[in-house]
């Protein structure tokens, strides 16, 4: 009686330790994973400006002090405000007075009924961005139907926008997604790059080798060669994977700088529902690349407004 119910309780925990090993983002996530170190990082930027920017500076900006920045950023700054005289023109738009910047990045962030976490993402991300002495703007794309989400297309409008301001580089960022490390560059690299590969909902474990969604970096070049995004994932899940999947297409690796530097806070919000194609569509991404993307992008663009912080581009999929 006795060794039967030792038996029961060694079965017991096996059952325990399986579950958390399979549960657990530490446990089924990667430690660690290849990166361009610090001291390769700077040759392996892809040093453009958008066609349409001037600086009358007269020395170029100097980025190795902000690579090698150890500090990380409080997230309780989205609480606060920006200070005056911070230089952010209408539309989000920043560039240092005192150097020429290298870099020109466009931040494209999908959007949603999310008014209260998207002034704390502004507020943070210049505060955060202003710092690195890039010229950048911020795009707020706002699906504004009541279909369900196109998180996808709407980064795809978003992109199209960049295009035609001139923009070499597409930052494409989840508004609840907070970078902690000044030393994680808002610049493209000569590869497609995972920016986010550290995020604290994993314990800042990387889930799979093969995740490239949160934060992303991509030439405007590249995006193009590989035809955006999907425009068939209505609401979440997928258009992550079907993105990785178009990079295989174009032969395009994606490369991640080091993890402590690669930081992130998700701020808490509420799931949203899964799209229920996911996996039907997923089958075939492959395969859509030349049918389904940036060339067959439809919508109706309802409304752009000029914020004091951000390009607000509202739109009916």
């Amino acid at each position: 009686m006795r060794h039967a119910f030792k038996k029961k309780i060694i079965y017991c925990g096996l059952i325990v330790i399986a579950l958390i090993i399979f549960l657990h983002p530490n446990m089924n996530g990667r430690r660690t994973y290849d990166y361009i170190e610090k001291n390769n990082i700077m040759v392996n930027l892809h040093d453009r400006i958008a066609q349409n920017f001037t600086s009358t500076a007269i020395m170029d900006c100097d980025y190795r002090d902000i690579l090698f920045d150890v500090t990380t950023m409080s997230v309780s700054l989205m609480d606060g405000d920006l200070i005056e005289g911070h230089k952010i023109k209408d539309g989000g738009e920043f560039y240092p007075s005192e150097c020429k910047p290298k870099f020109s990045t466009a931040i494209i962030v999908p959007y949603r009924d999310r008014a209260e976490q998207l002034r704390g993402f502004l507020v943070y991300m210049h505060v955060f961005l202003r710092r690195q002495n890039i010229h950048y703007r911020i795009y707020v794309i706002e699906q504004v139907d009541t279909k369900p989400f196109n998180r996808a297309k709407l980064l795809n409008i978003g992109a199209a926008a960049a295009f035609k301001a001139g923009y070499p580089c597409l930052v494409l960022h989840d508004v609840d997604l907070l970078p902690l490390r000044p030393a994680n560059l808002y610049a493209c690299t000569k590869c497609p790059r995972h920016m986010s590969s550290s995020i604290n909902k994993f314990r800042f474990v990387l889930p799979y080798l093969n995740l490239f969604g949160g934060a992303i970096a991509i030439t405007s070049q590249q995006y193009k060669l590989i035809n955006g995004m999907s425009n068939e994932y209505y609401g979440w899940g997928g258009e992550d994977d079907d993105l990785y999947a178009r990079l295989e297409v174009e032969e395009l690796k994606l490369c991640r700088f080091e993890p402590e530097v690669s930081r992130y806070h998700m701020v808490a919000h509420q799931t949203q529902r899964k799209g229920e194609r996911k996996h039907k569509v997923f089958n075939y991404a492959k395969n859509k690349v030349n049918e389904d993307g940036l060339n067959t992008l439809k919508y109706t663009e309802v409304a752009t407004v000029l914020h004091p912080l951000f390009t607000h581009i509202m739109v009916d999929l």
